[in-house]
């Protein structure tokens, strides 16, 4: 599934309305909601600051020292593989500062 169709749902009603009926009260839901989310939020950066440098998935590679299919990868929602490392190396490459961030626990954020 491409990273961009695998997004939170656009009205906030609707968001709202989900998280209430299938995840709120569901620990274990909440954790994965919100891991997901991470997932595609990663993806879709790598994506938008590899499209805004002009650059293939194959260029970006090169200067990172991987392969194309590792770029692939990385800019897809479903993947769960990212490395600090390997995030840090495309930073690098595209001439950004990489920031992690740790923070609460709370209701997983609407869109």
């Amino acid at each position: 599934m491409s990273t961009r169709t695998k997004q939170r749902p656009k009205s906030e009603a609707l968001w709202d309305f989900l998280h209430e009926r299938y995840i709120s009260g569901n620990p274990e839901r909440e954790r994965r909601v919100q891991q997901e989310l991470v997932n595609a939020e990663v993806a879709e950066q790598i994506y938008q600051i590899r499209q805004e440098a002009g650059l293939t998935q194959r260029e970006l590679a090169r200067l990172v020292g991987t392969s194309s299919s590792a770029i692939s990868r990385l800019e897809d929602a479903d993947y769960r593989g990212h490395s600090l490392s390997m995030l840090q190396r495309i930073a690098k490459a595209l001439n950004k500062r990489l920031e992690v961030r740790f923070v609460g626990w709370e209701r997983t954020p609407r869109p």
